[in-house]
This record gives C-alpha cells, sequence and structure tokens, in this order.
C-alpha cells in the first residue's frame, strides 16, 4: 500500500532530497522577504529601532524619567 514510503527509508534518498527541501525553502523565503518594496522599507525602518529612544545625552527616556 505504502511502499513508496520505503524509499525515505535509505539515507541514499533522503539526504538529497532534504538538501533539495531546504535549499527551496531559503530561497523561497529570501524571495518574500526582499521583492517586496513595502516590506523592505518596513524591514529597513528596524535597523534604527534601537537609537530612537537615546536623548541627545545618550540616556533614554525611560531612564531619564525614573531619576
Amino acid at each position: 500500500m505504502f511502499e513508496w514510503l520505503s524509499w525515505f527509508t535509505r539515507m541514499e534518498n533522503t539526504k538529497p532530497f532534504v538538501l533539495v527541501l531546504f535549499s527551496i525553502t531559503f530561497v523561497l523565503i529570501l524571495l518574500y522577504v526582499f521583492t517586496n518594496r513595502n516590506r523592505s522599507k518596513r524591514l529597513e525602518s528596524y535597523k534604527n529601532i534601537p537609537f530612537q529612544d537615546d536623548d541627545e545625552d545618550g540616556q533614554s527616556k525611560d531612564i531619564k524619567n525614573e531619576q
């Protein structure tokens, strides 16, 4: 009934299959992230998040308010 599943039990068949599967998945993720212009701009804006709360003297707003 499930003879085709026995193909996956042999390592010489499974390793190349998994390699191709992961490679395709990786390429699809890259295409998903970098093809849409709006998504690309949004992701680029995230790189500045650690610096947005800093004041001119280098202390964050939350620490300044507590003192």
